[in-house]
């Protein structure tokens, strides 16, 4: 069976449902950024006034949720359309020497699809899908053309040995910095910690040149930056943006970062960190710049969303709290509450999304692949079985398709984690893949009523909590690659 994903969607998008020619897509993926850290949706420190600029201009959607909370199995369901419970990669594997768990040669891939219809497709930025060479390869998934991070371990340093340029490595570096050091004693300063190519500048100028070589012919460009995941490794023009008190101990700032915690010291983190927001805001800029020199703004669809919450209070320096990056949601990065799954998206469409719209409707990553393919008039695939609902109404102004099954994430890691959200009901069950894991119960949350996920209503709700339980199990299948040994073929808990 044929996974379908997000490229191959984008294949057979021939003409607009406004009747324009062929529009070009664009998505862009942030690298967990926080649902809190855009200016358009509350962020009072972190100045990102491209991307604010984009909200003014199209759509905001308040409740759009990952299909993952970490890295490579968001990317999948994004890719693919599949949610975690049957998708094929549910978290972070690490192949050695170089890669992640890869897409399977089965996996259909929007890629793939805006290919077979005429399409140019690239990738520029963090892949995580497979290894070169491997049937997870971006160039066996659709994509024509790939530059950036094949690597998540790669991905941690800003100024890495090399990049990837489809099969070939490409040195950047002949100094690179590792993304992981410890400093506990000495004078700490975040510019020691730069070498001579910055690698996030080299991904925006070869996307660039994609988007100036197929000017001329439709094209589906993916653009999973890297920003603003650790370590922090900001040019330091951007630091310099942000006041030094927020660092300065004597001024009642936090002081420095040793590393202790993870990635690389700074003298400057919560500097350092709102500026890696603004390098990523400054980047998505340059890309809406291109894209109105040259003409096409009118006949291109933007979307901008990120792969999952930010990171976790400490974590690489990293100072959530200060920044409300999750305007007061529970949970971060790794976690399937709110904070962990909620995340911010944008989406521009001259002619058809009307500007300054804002969205409660609950949507996430599935979605994406049938809203693209009706957009696409795309024939999908028999026995396909596609997790999402078209958001086509909702762009147009209506009210979102209901839909036919809920929300549902079956994480692989920290413990073993199932959430499934229906309405405004929604439930967590943690540890799964602990030994005590049978000892564990549902927590549910009335999510219109209590956002931050406070009031655990199971006891009192226990027929909401057995219906989405069931419809989980429903869909789950086995994948021998991320078993959890409790839950693998039972029909209920």
């Amino acid at each position: 069976m044929r996974i379908i994903t997000i490229a191959t969607i984008l294949s057979f998008f021939i003409v607009s449902c406004e009747g324009m020619s062929q529009p070009n897509i664009v998505f862009i993926l942030a690298d967990d950024l926080g649902y809190g850290e855009l200016g358009s949706y509350g962020q009072e420190k972190i100045k990102t006034p491209h991307l604010d600029r984009l909200a003014k201009e199209g759509l905001r959607l308040t409740q759009h949720y990952t299909g993952a909370p970490v890295c490579a199995p968001a990317r999948c369901v994004l890719l693919t359309g599949k949610n975690l419970a049957h998708s094929e990669i549910r978290g972070n594997k690490e192949i050695r020497p170089i890669g992640q768990q890869p897409l399977s040669s089965e996996a259909l891939t929007i890629a793939e699809v805006f290919k077979k219809r005429g399409y140019k497709t690239g990738a520029f930025g963090k892949w995580g899908l497979g290894a070169p060479g491997t049937s997870g390869d971006p160039n066996n998934q659709g994509f024509d053309y790939f530059f950036g991070y094949n690597c998540q371990r790669n991905a941690h340093s800003y100024y890495p040995e090399y990049l990837q340029k489809n099969q070939e490595r490409i040195q950047i570096n002949k100094n690179p910095i590792p993304g992981h050091l410890r400093k506990l004693k000495g004078i700490i300063k975040g510019s020691d910690y730069r070498s001579e190519t910055y690698a996030p500048d080299l991904i925006l100028a070869e996307s660039l040149n994609f988007i100036d070589k197929h000017k001329n012919s439709p094209f589906f460009l993916y653009l999973p930056f890297v920003e603003p995941h650790m370590a922090m490794q900001s040019p330091q023009e951007i630091i310099d943006r942000y006041p030094k008190e927020w660092d300065d101990v004597a001024l009642g700032g936090k002081g420095p970062y040793n590393g202790k915690k993870g990635y690389l010291p700074h003298d400057r983190p919560r500097a350092a960190y709102a500026a890696m927001i603004s390098d990523l805001d400054d980047h998505v800029g340059a890309v809406l710049s291109r894209l109105k020199k040259l003409g096409l703004d009118q006949n291109t669809i933007i979307i901008f969303t990120s792969d999952n919450g930010p990171t976790w209070n400490g974590l690489g320096g990293a100072d959530p709290k200060f920044f409300n990056s999750t305007s007061g949601l529970r949970g971060y990065k790794g976690s399937c509450y709110e904070g962990g799954l909620r995340i911010p998206c944008i989406v521009k469409w001259p002619n058809v999304i009307k500007p300054g719209q804002v969205s409660n409707a609950a949507t996430y990553f599935p979605d994406w692949f049938p809203t693209l393919s009706t957009i696409a008039n795309a024939s999908l695939p028999k026995n396909n079985k596609l997790d999402g609902i078209d958001m086509l109404s909702l762009f147009k102004g209506g009210e979102l398709t209901t839909r036919n099954s809920p929300m549902i994430w079956d994480f692989y890691e920290y413990g073993g984690i199932a959430a499934v959200r229906d309405g405004d009901w929604k439930i967590i069950r943690r540890n799964l893949r602990r030994k005590n894991a049978e000892n564990m119960n549902w927590e549910l949350y009335n999510i219109a009523n209590d956002p931050e996920e406070k009031k655990d209503l199971a006891a009192s709700h226990s027929n909401i909590v057995k219906r989405l339980e069931k419809a989980w199990l429903k869909t789950r299948t086995i994948n021998e690659n991320f078993r959890i040994p409790f839950v693998d073929g039972k029909k209920e808990l």
